[in-house]
């Protein structure tokens, strides 16, 4: 691991185009989500550079509940999730809950989001990238993309393959194809 170059990516401004936001009893609430933190630590740290071992899951509540489609399930679990990037151990707790009219379903549901809130409390203590600048409330760490101008998600529709490409590129490690043909930058340099 090259924690020179990391620890420069790490310290990096997070990019505001992947904060969402979400109202929750009365307060807005800002985040990440979980396939962003996960691409983001494979760009980072390399797709075999980090581990993460879920050590905890259990649930907390289960009961029923009226949904709007009827008679259902409510279901909440926490988790603990290690992730490990060279020897450097980081733990995070998270919540999930789960509702369904079938209660496999709310199960189902509530663990993987209480699993991957936790991944992400975790990772987030690595730095900027992986949510640290939301716990500031001025959020002056959250800015303009460090990908650049080549990883473009406001790139117009027809520009979505080659998006999504680059994002299973970064999110897998894995090497872009050449192109077929050279990108004409219509941008004044």
């Amino acid at each position: 691991m090259d924690w020179t170059a990391a620890s420069k990516e790490l310290a990096a401004a997070l990019n505001s185009k992947h904060v969402k936001e979400r109202s929750q009893s009365g307060r807005q609430l800002s985040y990440i989500e979980g396939w962003h933190a996960i691409m983001e630590a494979n760009r980072i740290f390399g797709f075999d550079g980090w581990q993460r071992e879920t050590v905890l899951i259990q649930k907390v509540a289960e009961h029923e509940r009226a949904l709007k489609s009827g008679p259902g399930w409510g279901v909440s679990y926490v988790a603990k999730v290690r992730v490990t990037v060279d020897e450097i151990v980081r733990e995070g707790i998270g919540s999930g809950h789960g509702m369904d009219r079938d209660l496999g379903a709310a199960h189902e549901s509530a663990i993987k989001e209480a699993e991957t809130d936790a991944m992400k409390r975790a990772l987030m203590t690595f730095g900027n990238p992986f949510g640290l600048a939301l716990y500031d409330k001025a959020k002056s760490s959250v800015g303009p993309s460090i990908l650049g101008d080549d990883f473009d998600d406001d790139a117009g529709p027809s520009d979505a393959g080659q998006r999504e490409q680059q994002k299973t590129q970064l999110a897998t490690g894995a090497e872009a194809p050449p192109p077929a043909s050279a990108p004409v930058n219509h941008r004044n340099t």
